[in-house]
């Protein structure tokens, strides 16, 4: 069986202008308006761009902004035609690419359905066959005969994505404009992908969100500088895009203020079980935290580790707990570690924040925020594990200890 679609040598040329020109008077810009030097830039936002769709498959589209993977999308949807190359298609294709493509803010919204649905190639009698469940998952009801132009941008997406996901194409594209909706919506835009694949439709997916490309793709391909740097097994690719050095903060250093009178951190390093920061499934994790203390009457010190995920939720939480274990209130340095035993964070991207304080309620030292980042993959299938990120707070067990250095 052929695939239902075929990327073959996809390339894709630009023509950036510059204008040489400094400030001028407008005296000097009208006298020099013929002699202006412009020179010109072909930039080549995709290169030799090839891989197979088959039926059915789920694809992940993965690249930081720049890649080329909104342009690989809008040649697949023919908003823009190729340089070179060519797309062989069998089956009707549905794009979401941005809010509000394809409808028109002075027609109301069933208007716009009708009109929408038309442009994606669907007959009049599957429109009216979809019409309702489509106004229902938007949730526009009350508003469906109302002027799209007094919609707001995320009435509109929804009422976008619920033409192209319940209209009968063979094949959907989506771009990251899921990103734009509420939680809620992006949590039921995905369950709806969800279906759609187990229902055979053919899917390539858009996102930065490496736990959802997880979740609903297959496969994925990831792009640099237009060009297809790795194609295969979801897991795998994204392992690869992370191992290609989308982290940051892989460590803190800060110099200390010996003229404070309080402890200070001054180094903050993470142990993984893989380059660049990167957490595997189930693997140990340890972070390691040098502070300096002044004598500060020989009061003992906290320290404190709190974990959030990409939205700036708390995941996790600990803290050094015992007499032997505190930060020493001595003159010198101390480095404290914290081994986490069989992390099973849920795949993403995490944030170390960091707490020195004294005794329990009283004064807090130091606070360090989003000083360090680490993404957590997957070892395998073992996509379930008993929790779900959004509404559970995970407590790891840890193990500490503390030197003088």
């Amino acid at each position: 069986m052929k695939p239902i679609l075929e990327i073959q040598n996809i390339s894709k040329k630009f023509r950036i202008n510059h204008e040489q020109q400094t400030y001028l008077s407008i005296r000097e810009s009208v006298s020099n308006i013929f002699k202006s030097k412009k020179t010109t830039e072909d930039f080549w936002a995709l290169s030799d761009v090839s891989f197979n769709v088959e039926a059915g498959d789920t694809i992940g589209i993965i690249g930081k902004n720049g890649a080329g993977k909104s342009t690989l999308l809008k040649i697949l949807s023919k908003i823009t035609p190729p340089t070179s190359g060519k797309i062989i298609g069998r089956g009707r294709l549905a794009s979401l690419l941005e809010v509000g493509t394809g409808f028109h803010p002075e027609l109301t919204g069933r208007e716009n359905v009708f009109m929408n649905g038309s442009i994606l190639g669907m007959r009049k009698q599957e429109i009216l066959k979809n019409f309702d469940a489509i106004v229902d998952f938007a949730g526009v009801n009350k508003f469906i005969d109302t002027p799209l132009k007094h919609f707001s941008s995320g009435m509109q997406l929804r009422l976008a994505f619920a033409v192209a996901a319940f209209l009968e194409n063979e094949i959907l594209v989506v771009d990251e404009v899921l990103a734009v909706g509420d939680a809620e919506f992006q949590k039921k835009c995905m369950g709806k992908m969800a279906d759609m694949s187990q229902a055979g439709r053919t899917i390539l997916f858009v996102s930065h969100d490496l736990t959802a490309i997880s979740n609903l793709t297959k496969r994925a391909v990831f792009l640099k500088q237009g060009k297809v740097l790795v194609n295969g097994e979801t897991n795998y690719v994204i392992e690869k895009y992370v191992e290609d050095g989308i982290t940051v903060g892989k460590t803190y250093n800060k110099e200390i203020n010996l003229k404070l009178l309080t402890p200070q951190i001054c180094e903050v390093t993470i142990n993984t079980s893989m380059p660049n920061n990167v957490h595997q499934f189930g693997k140990s994790m340890s972070i390691s935290i040098t502070s300096y203390s002044p004598e500060i009457n020989g009061i003992h010190s906290w320290m404190s580790i709190h974990i959030t995920d990409s939205k700036g939720k708390g995941i996790l939480h600990t803290t050094n707990g015992g007499e032997n274990l505190l930060i020493n209130g001595k003159q010198g340095y101390t480095r404290t570690k914290c081994l986490f035993e069989n992390l099973n964070l849920y795949m993403g991207k995490y944030f170390v924040n960091l707490y020195l304080s004294g005794p329990p309620n009283t004064e807090v030292y130091e606070r360090l925020v989003d000083i360090i980042s680490f993404d957590v993959v997957m070892n395998g299938n073992n996509h379930e594990f008993g929790w779900i990120p959004d509404v559970c707070t995970f407590i790891p067990e840890t193990n500490w200890s503390i030197e003088n250095v």
